[in-house]
């Protein structure tokens, strides 16, 4: 992966699985970042050639398995009914792999105590540098109200402390303040639907004063 160099942001791949609100909404972030990003779905790629052409430059359509493979990142944005078509655990060994699933079924949010949505999504690929952030926004703030000032608090939380650094970056990179809420358990708990900190746009400074 290349990485910030004296404070100036370098190219990272992305590979985002879900091509869906959250799925195309960061795509376009971090691609007008200057990151390469690969999108991808479960009907192909060829499902995905006018949200590319949408897009534009820096981003490609692929199929799940590769937008896996070639990530550096690999940003998950999939219903959280369809996480058991994801690619086996291997397939994420190593990788900074962004949780942005929220726990959704048909009937509404789902009750995991006393484990959190992204506990139940790790343990299907221990092997991932997990994180969950980007999951506490709606599409619509998220992509409109980058780069204000003061910026927006993007939430992240997680147990690997270099991912988070990763995740942390490409958060500020697309224009929002990120705020580590802490470890995947309790950190993911704060981000969880219902809590406090779930789909209410807020600075930073905000965000700060609720934790």
């Amino acid at each position: 992966m290349r990485r910030r160099t004296e404070g100036v942001a370098t190219c990272v791949r992305i590979g985002i699985v879900g091509s869906g609100n959250i799925g195309a909404t960061t795509a376009s972030l971090f691609s007008a970042a200057g990151h390469d990003v690969a999108i991808s779905n479960s009907r192909g790629p060829e499902s995905l050639a006018d949200l590319v052409g949408e897009l534009g430059n820096g981003v490609r359509a692929a199929s799940v398995e590769d937008a896996v493979a070639w990530g550096d990142v690999v940003l998950l944005a999939v219903p959280w009914t369809a996480r058991g078509g994801l690619p086996p655990a291997e397939a994420f060994a190593a990788k900074i792999v962004i949780d942005a699933t929220n726990a959704f079924g048909p009937g509404g949010a789902i009750d995991l105590e006393p484990r959190t949505s992204s506990e139940e999504v790790l343990a299907a690929m221990p092997g991932a540098r997990f994180v969950k952030a980007f999951n506490t926004m709606n599409f619509r703030p998220l992509g409109q109200r980058g780069h204000e000032t003061p910026p927006l608090a993007l939430f992240l939380a997680g147990d690997d402390a270099g991912a988070k650094e990763t995740v942390a970056a490409l958060i500020g990179e697309v224009g929002f303040d990120p705020i580590d809420t802490g470890s995947l358990r309790e950190g993911g708990r704060r981000q969880q639907p219902g809590s406090p900190l779930f789909n209410v746009p807020m600075t930073g400074d905000e965000g700060r004063a609720l934790l």
